[in-house]
């Protein structure tokens, strides 16, 4: 089974909401912090929202305010709440993971060893 896996993605229209889930199987160690990218056609991939067992949250200027990151470390599964969504908000949404204690929550990609397959997040009017 593959360590993460998002789910939740679809088509919504302007200012509709959806909610992603990443499920984390294995050894939770390697979970220590989670965070949401995401990667629209033709432009680099960028970080939305993270999470640490420590407490540490982060979220892109870009979202802030619509979209709500949290975590059950009960279940292993980060979430994405992510409301009032935007055409700009389209793209390829990943879960990405670390074992490492960060200690900030780092948009660059190449700090997340573990990576899903990515669900597709559609807005249109």
């Amino acid at each position: 089974q593959a360590p993460l896996v998002e789910s939740g993605g679809g088509s919504v229209q302007i200012g509709g909401s959806l909610r992603l889930s990443c499920a984390a199987s294995g050894a939770a160690y390697r979970f220590y912090c989670m965070t949401w990218f995401r990667q629209a056609p033709g432009k680099e991939r960028e970080g939305v929202a993270g999470n640490c067992n420590d407490g540490k949250a982060r979220v892109a200027d870009s979202v802030k305010g619509r979209f709500t990151i949290s975590r059950d470390n009960t279940e292993n599964t980060l979430h994405l709440q992510m409301n009032s969504l935007k055409p700009e908000d389209t793209a390829m949404y990943y879960c990405a993971a670390t074992a490492s204690r960060l200690i900030f929550i780092s948009w660059a990609p190449t700090v997340y060893d573990l990576w899903g397959q990515g669900t597709q997040v559609t807005v249109s009017s």
